[in-house]
């Protein structure tokens, strides 16, 4: 081996990551038992930083450009080695490379409902999922904080943690957000904000920065779904109670009559129908009886209903649900919009 061999194989004169994977976000330059050479070259590439750490005491950080290695290019570490300003021999110092750009694409979602509190439906349980984009902010206490001494340190072994953290602010970001729980999925955009900035303090305190954070979907129970279908019909016959049981009832009559003549010829049908039309006449009577004290009585409760009106109407409907021209759901719901107004 010639001298000129030698030298190249003991001392680094240029000192760079090509970075020629994705999702790298830390990478120690291998010195192996090789000095960096007094006066060598750093080349920090954009969307690149570089940090020189001496005997585990976090030195000099470069951002992107071309540097010259030396004591005036080198403050921290001249002065945790205890350099004078003529020193102009070759070191040893572990170098670190971080990715600055952005990492996309990144998925959260919760793998099982998790439960919230919502003010309308008390206890709610929500499914949700979307992706981010994170990027290098602090490498200083990236280094400190996660990665360490570790040859190289991928998003890979951060996606977990990530996850978890975003998660954990999910119930903060919809209090934050102030939306209705009914109202998440139709303002993803606004739910999205909130819980970005839920969880932006916690990803700093990584040293990282949380970026392009989407919901792209929001979903329900099964349960509440069926109550929400329950007030988009609702507000497709109208918000009036009586409109509301008459659809119903006038949807419920050809199956109340067919089922009322089956097996009785021409008279068991006529007595159907019949049977049919006297429910709806007994519902339509109920409904108005039980509606008109709302706009005859001007000192009655907030809601428009005395309370024993409001009563009478609930027991109303539950004799219109035990003869099948409400359902369960129907009445459950009806049942608890008209307990509200007694609050």
């Amino acid at each position: 081996m010639g001298l000129v061999d030698f030298i190249k194989k003991q001392f680094i004169d240029v000192i760079e990551w090509m970075e020629s994977t994705d999702g790298v976000l830390a990478w120690r330059y291998p010195f192996e038992d090789r000095e960096i050479q007094n006066g060598a070259t750093l080349v920090v590439r954009e969307s690149q930083m570089a940090l020189f750490v001496n005997e585990g005491k976090v030195a000099d950080l470069f951002g992107p450009g071309t540097h010259k290695l030396s004591t005036q290019t080198l403050p921290i570490l001249t002065n945790l080695k205890n350099w004078d300003k003529l020193f102009a021999s070759p070191f040893k110092s572990d170098v670190y490379f971080f990715s600055t750009r952005q990492q996309l694409d990144m998925r959260w979602g919760t793998s099982q409902p998790i439960t919230l509190r919502d003010k309308d439906f008390g206890a709610v349980r929500l499914r949700a999922f979307g992706n981010y984009a994170v990027r290098m902010a602090d490498p200083r206490k990236f280094h400190t904080e996660v990665s360490g001494t570790r040859e190289s340190y991928t998003l890979a072994d951060l996606d977990g943690q990530l996850r978890g953290l975003l998660l954990q602010h999910l119930s903060d970001a919809v209090a934050q957000s102030g939306i209705p729980f009914l109202d998440l999925a139709a303002n993803q955009i606004e739910f999205a904000k909130a819980l970005s900035e839920a969880v932006a303090p916690s990803f700093e305190a990584l040293g990282l920065k949380i970026e392009g954070l989407t919901v792209q979907n929001v979903s329900f129970p099964e349960e509440l779904q069926k109550i929400l279908d329950q007030k988009i019909g609702m507000g497709m016959v109208g918000q009036n109670m009586g409109q509301f049981v008459q659809y119903q009832a006038a949807q419920a009559l050809p199956t109340i009559a067919a089922a009322s003549g089956q097996g009785s010829g021409v008279a068991g049908d006529a007595a159907g129908l019949g049977a049919g039309l006297a429910l709806g006449q007994v519902m339509a009577q109920s409904i108005q009886q039980g509606l008109q004290g709302a706009s005859a009585v001007t000192g009655a409760a907030p809601g428009g209903l005395k309370p024993d009106e409001i009563m009478a109407t609930i027991e109303k409907l539950a004799d219109l649900k035990a003869k099948g021209i409400l359902t369960e759901d129907e009445f459950s719901a009806k049942k608890a919009e008209l307990l509200k107004k007694l609050v």
